[in-house]
């Protein structure tokens, strides 16, 4: 998964024992941070940001940036999963769906996350149509810039997904 940065496979030493692992090193443009809760009797009496990677002057830019958000915080996170569990059974606790091969786990994902994201119009994200009083739906989709329609199931399915 490129998405976590380039594997970088250490050069063998060709001393004796177990060679170095491989690991990850993440893009440079990645800026990234992690929202810490302190509780006390069960309220959250102090929130922390730790900067992972980057620096704090490069998130707060990127932040600034944003279409969406000005803070540092979970919401989206954790909107995603819970839209992912309400829309994937095999990913909810104590539920007689689930997947013994980990390519269909993968698979039912990719296929609820992506029919979500443009097949299901949703009522937050709609827009007033300029001059008219009625609303037009959006999808996640839409709403990013990807596509300029609600999309069908059917044309979501067919739709080829090796352009040439």
């Amino acid at each position: 998964m490129r998405a976590y940065g380039e594997t970088v496979v250490p050069p063998r030493t060709g001393k004796p024992g177990r060679p170095k692992a491989a690991y990850r090193v993440p893009p440079e443009a990645l800026h990234y941070a992690t929202v810490h809760k302190t509780r006390k009797k069960g309220r959250v009496v102090k929130i922390d940001y730790r900067v992972i990677f980057g620096t704090e002057p490069a998130v707060q830019s990127a932040l600034s940036r944003s279409r969406v958000s000005r803070a540092i915080n979970t919401a989206f996170v954790e909107r995603q999963n819970g839209t992912d569990r309400n829309r994937n059974a095999r990913k909810v606790r104590k539920s007689y769906c689930f997947s013994k091969a980990y390519a269909v786990h993968e698979a039912v994902t990719y296929l609820t996350m992506y029919s979500y994201n443009f097949c299901w119009a949703v009522r937050t994200l709609r827009r007033r149509v300029k001059g008219e009083a009625h609303w037009q739906p959006c999808t996640p989709a839409m709403a990013a810039g990807l596509t300029d329609h609600v999309w069908s199931l059917a044309e979501w399915l067919a739709f080829p997904t090796v352009q040439r």
